[in-house]
């Protein structure tokens, strides 16, 4: 049994060689295209397009190729080009996702991710959260996190 107060945060952070506005920017605006939906996403090779709406109550979500909509999550905090903050809809509880953009200089940016409100789901959901095959207590968001931000930094920097 997986004891509820020792449910940290998934905490995991990347250095991107471009501004702080590029990266955020390339986050929400071009997700459809570098995001990893296999295996990251509900539907995987059925996704053809993610969208973020750029704003407080805003919907995150994959539209698929039969054109239906399924929900990731809604924007809880909006602050461009700083931080952003989301509930998490693709665990089999709703999580939260923050993350935070911050620059080092006038082409580095630390971006980093804190996916939290693990209390929320039960030890069977926990044990089937991952879509890496593994779960949370495994180690799968950390290693799944450190996946999706490589590939952030890769799409920033190659439109840097």
């Amino acid at each position: 049994m997986t004891d509820i107060l020792s449910r940290p945060p998934v905490r995991q952070a990347t250095l991107v060689r471009s501004d702080a506005a590029h990266t955020f920017d390339t986050f929400v605006r071009t997700i459809g295209v570098w995001w990893p939906v296999e295996p990251f996403s509900r539907g995987g090779d059925r996704v053809r397009d993610v969208t973020f709406e750029r704003r407080t109550g805003g919907r995150v979500y994959e539209t698929w190729d039969d054109g239906t909509e399924h929900d990731w999550g809604e924007v809880l905090a909006w602050d461009p080009p700083e931080r952003f903050t989301m509930t998490w809809l693709v665990t089999p509880a709703p999580t939260e996702v923050e993350l935070t953009f911050r620059a080092l200089g006038p082409a580095l940016t630390r971006v980093a991710v804190e996916h939290r409100g693990w209390e929320a789901l039960s030890d069977e959901q926990v044990r089937a959260s991952g879509a890496l095959g593994g779960d949370y207590t495994g180690g799968a968001f950390t290693e799944g996190w450190a996946r999706i931000l490589g590939r952030l930094t890769q799409a920033a920097e190659r439109a840097a």
